[in-house]
């Protein structure tokens, strides 16, 4: 017994082929139709926005433009991936979340340093004696502990 399946069902693309006895000499499904009208429209309507006249020659680079841009958009489309589906999966990727690639902050720059217009001067050794003193005075119990680093390591405080 031999089982058929549907896949010849899905082999026959829906085409308008024109009217009976003059039909057009390409196919195009009906989907294709309306996604060129709705292309033409867009393309007429970007001529229109970059200063470009409604004349012949405009109009003919139109339709080649639409012609191209179209058979663009129907190879990506078929039984199995529907305009529907297309439309919203590049809607999808158009307004999924970004990983951020630009630094934060900006340059570098000295804005925020601040500059004196004197240079710092010496202490003199009697007022150094004293800060060494009152340094001295309150850290007595704090001695022991320094007089035991080995090699440069503190104990913690």
């Amino acid at each position: 017994m031999r089982v058929r399946t549907d896949d010849e069902v899905y082999r026959v693309d829906a085409v308008w082929l024109g009217p009976p006895k003059a039909t057009f000499p390409w196919r195009a499904r009906y989907v294709a139709w309306g996604v060129g009208i709705v292309v033409f429209l867009l393309v007429t309507a970007i001529q229109r926005q970059l200063g470009f006249g409604f004349d012949f020659i405009t109009t003919g680079w139109g339709f080649v433009a639409t012609i191209f841009l179209t058979r663009v958009i129907c190879s990506r489309i078929s039984h199995e991936r529907p305009l529907s589906s297309v439309t919203a999966m590049w809607v999808r990727e158009l307004t999924a979340p970004r990983e951020t690639t630009s630094g934060r902050g900006g340059a570098a720059s000295a804005a925020r340093i601040r500059v004196n217009a004197q240079r710092p001067r010496k202490r003199h050794k009697k007022a150094a004696k004293r800060a060494s003193a009152a340094g001295r005075s309150q850290h007595r119990g704090q001695q022991d502990r320094r007089q035991k680093e080995v090699r440069g390591v503190r104990t913690p405080a």
